[in-house]
């Protein structure tokens, strides 16, 4: 169906309004603008198709601000289709602006907020439109908007402080490499030319450094290039499914760091959960959502079967406590959220609770992290510049071997 831009004034107030909609023909669409009592200015039709978009992306931050600018608006009392409008002016990434003026075209022609929604699933994903289509059945879509901005909001804290922390032992790992290459490359034949001439055997470990320093120099292009081929290589697998599913499986078994990656996985699903339970969509629903969302092989198949379990008559914590992946925090929390009926708020507060936990462990690893990566490069730097000072110290038994 063709999509027509139209400029149009209301007929009570003349507030001008620019927007689009759906039409079989032009003389339809401007019907359908006078049966809203909107007197047309100009109207024509749009070219292109529907629902596509720039290229580009949409980052958590920018859904952060639509949804609770938008919750604002209507919890004010703004139509839906003003509050899109407004939104679509405002916002300065290109890619977010059109998707807001497309689903405000389809609102515009008929369609529900969350049907629009869905047509942009690389923006808007199933969790945030199921529990935008059950606020708009609920008929409390500002409440659940509020609900989703604090979940984002959450969500994008928690990845930042996950991404602060590893920032710095990455920065400093890429910077010893870094030294520790120079120096084997730029530095180490300098003082092998030097050593060359005293034709005299050197100490073990200087020899050992200038055989490693001849080897880079000779093989650092094909080095980097397998080293940049192996990265590429393994981050490629483990976006397949079997990669996925085998780095899964060992990712939360490492030390220390599998631990808070396990925590991270278990906070993320009791989040979901909650949320979606409290905005009111089904539990069988619910489930799936969830496992879709997990981010973790594992504990998706452990919440579909648990899913199979729930239809049969189970009930959820009994389904999930036949799961290893679930603390049992977590079963209990949600045992007696079943009984008092406040199963949403049980597991925010264990969502809560793992988030500070998270965040305390994060603090930790860091403090401890620093020092080590510093005696690491104190190390490595300091070992080259032994090695290399080592036949100076015995320069005695180099220029004059003992007999």
């Amino acid at each position: 169906m063709p999509t027509f831009a139209y400029v149009a004034r209301e007929a009570a107030s003349g507030k001008e309004i620019r927007a689009s909609l759906d039409a079989s023909n032009e003389q339809a669409a401007t019907a359908a603008l006078l049966n809203r009592n909107l007197l047309v200015v100009s109207i024509q039709e749009k070219v292109g198709k529907k629902g596509k978009t720039s290229g580009g992306s949409v980052s958590l931050a920018d859904q952060v601000v639509f949804t609770r600018q938008l919750a604002t608006m209507i919890d004010a009392g703004l139509a839906m289709v003003q509050s899109l409008q407004a939104l679509a002016e405002q916002t300065t990434n290109k890619v977010m602006r059109d998707v807001i003026k497309d689903v405000c075209s389809r609102v515009e022609g008929g369609d529900n907020f969350s049907d629009a929604l869905r047509k942009h699933p690389k923006v808007f994903d199933k969790l945030y439109c199921s529990m935008i289509d059950a606020g708009e059945k609920g008929g409390m879509l500002a409440d659940i908007l509020a609900r989703v901005a604090t979940f984002l909001e959450n969500r994008a804290r928690m990845n930042k402080k996950i991404k602060s922390a590893m920032m710095y032992p990455t920065a400093v790992t890429c910077v010893a490499l870094g030294i520790t290459a120079f120096l084997l490359v730029k530095v180490v034949p300098v003082f092998g030319e030097i050593f060359s001439g005293f034709g005299a055997k050197l100490p073990t470990p200087t020899q050992y450094l200038i055989n490693v320093s001849e080897f880079m120099q000779k093989w650092i292009i094909l080095l980097l290039v397998g080293g940049g081929g192996g990265v590429y290589g393994w981050l490629w697998y483990i976006k397949t499914p079997p990669g996925r599913a085998f780095w899964d499986a060992r990712r939360i078994k490492l030390p220390v760091f599998g631990e808070l990656a396990h925590k991270i996985v278990v906070a993320r699903f009791a989040r979901t959960f909650s949320s979606l339970i409290r905005s009111g969509v089904p539990i069988l629903e619910v489930l799936n959502i969830v496992a879709n969302t997990s981010g973790h092989v594992g504990m998706e198949k452990c919440i579909r079967l648990a899913a199979a379990d729930i239809e049969k008559g189970d009930g959820i914590s009994t389904a999930l406590s036949k799961h290893p992946i679930f603390p049992t925090m977590i079963i209990r929390m949600m045992t007696a959220g079943e009984q008092t009926g406040k199963i949403d708020q049980m597991l925010e507060r264990v969502a809560n609770f793992l988030d500070e936990e998270i965040e305390t462990t994060l603090s930790g690893l860091t403090s401890l992290i620093e020092p080590l990566l510093i005696v690491f490069l104190g190390v490595v730097v300091g070992g080259i510049v032994i090695c290399m000072f080592l036949p100076i110290f015995k320069m005695s038994d180099i220029i004059n071997p003992p007999k």
